[in-house]
């Protein structure tokens, strides 16, 4: 099968979940011996990247700006995909699936499959027109997909009941990475198991301020690292970064791929996740597969993903969280053990060689169907 991505930024991954997921799946797909082709836009991948571990990558035009990169990008994408005659095209979020429409208007044969990763309408960066387009992008995402893939069961009832539809629950993966070095730590002065870490796009649902209220009322050696860079969030980022200016032992990284990244993941004695939302984040389960002790917030989401192999604290409780942080931190055999029942839930249920044959499944599906379904016949209306 030639199956083509669209939605994300580019691959390799730099950072977003998004951006990870595609970049492990298309390379699963081309493993298994399909043809995979990833959009790409010339900010995020070198124009003149051509192929990502056998993945085609293709670079089009996109108007670079908070509302506009997303849906350019994605309109030619889409235009390029539909007139190559590829098999399948895979929309990412609500934000891409706005166009899914458009596909068969040019060939009445392509399917498509669409991943519905988080209700994106609901994070605090946007505004009220962008909320409502992304609410429209769901609405098309639900109806015009051959085919729709959730990662959490809440969301699998959430598109029965707002959409009257069935979807495909198939949860986010993360690979099973060897261990690395610590050589990488040095530039900010932190050692193996000496420091606690939160993961993630610098954005105010992420729950960060919540973290750093609460690490300013310990009283530890280890810092908090903060990895991550902004998502059109400047004034949140240096919002974040004034309110913890007081304490040195707060670290802001800046944006890491790579090794660096992989030494931060591996090295830590504690990832933290605060979100107050979120779809199945891969950034912990990354942790989890790198056998890191978390601690998250107990909003639906995470506890899917962690289950009792991980601590939990209320959702925005910086008081409880503080209590959780001082007791993590006291018992360092804890730590230990919750780390590897993490790495075998990964093993479990978070495995990508099994979700990726998983999502093939769901592929090969739409392509036996027998004839498409026209909007008028569908039994669910917008």
């Amino acid at each position: 099968m030639k199956i083509a991505f669209i939605g994300q930024k580019g691959m390799p991954s730099i950072g977003g979940g998004v951006e990870r997921y595609v970049e492990d799946l298309s390379t699963h797909l081309v493993s298994f011996g399909h043809e995979a082709i990833v959009y790409t836009r010339s900010h995020y991948t070198p124009k003149n990247k051509k192929n990502f571990k056998g993945v085609q990558l293709i670079s089009l035009p996109s108007i670079n700006t908070k509302h506009l990169d997303a849906i350019t990008h994605t309109f030619f994408a889409t235009i390029h995909a539909a007139w190559n005659k590829v098999d399948v095209i895979h929309y990412q979020m609500i934000g891409s699936a706005l166009l899914s429409w458009l596909p068969k208007l040019i060939n009445p044969h392509v399917k498509i499959v669409s991943t519905l990763q988080s209700r994106d309408y609901e994070h605090q960066k946007w505004g009220g027109f962008a909320r409502f387009m992304l609410r429209l992008g769901e609405k098309m995402m639900c109806y015009f997909s051959d085919e729709i893939i959730v990662v959490t069961k809440p969301m699998r009832k959430y598109v029965r009941q707002q959409y009257q539809r069935d979807s495909v629950y198939i949860p986010n993966g993360a690979l099973l990475n060897p261990k690395t070095g610590a050589d990488k730590l040095q530039k900010w002065g932190l050692k193996k198991d000496g420091y606690l870490v939160a993961i993630s796009r610098i954005i105010r649902h992420k729950g960060l301020g919540y973290l750093i209220a609460a690490y300013k009322n310990l009283q530890t050696d280890k810092p908090l690292v903060i990895v991550g860079g902004g998502s059109f969030t400047d004034e949140y980022v240096s919002e974040l970064k004034t309110f913890a200016e007081d304490n040195p032992k707060i670290i802001f990284t800046g944006q890491q791929t790579g090794e660096d990244l992989a030494q931060l993941y591996e090295n830590a004695y504690l990832f933290v996740q605060p979100s107050e939302s979120e779809g199945l984040s891969l950034a912990l389960l990354e942790a989890m597969a790198r056998r890191k002790a978390c601690l998250i917030s107990d909003i639906q989401e995470n506890i899917e993903a962690i289950g009792e192999a991980g601590f939990v604290f209320e959702n925005k409780n910086i008081d409880d969280l503080t209590e959780k942080l001082n007791y993590i931190l006291a018992h360092p055999e804890e730590v230990v053990k919750k780390g590897l029942e993490a790495r075998q839930r990964v093993e479990e249920l978070f495995n990508w060689s099994t979700i990726a044959k998983q999502i093939v499944k769901v592929y090969k599906s739409v392509q036996t169907e027998r004839a498409v379904k026209f909007f008028w016949k569908k039994k669910y209306s917008m």
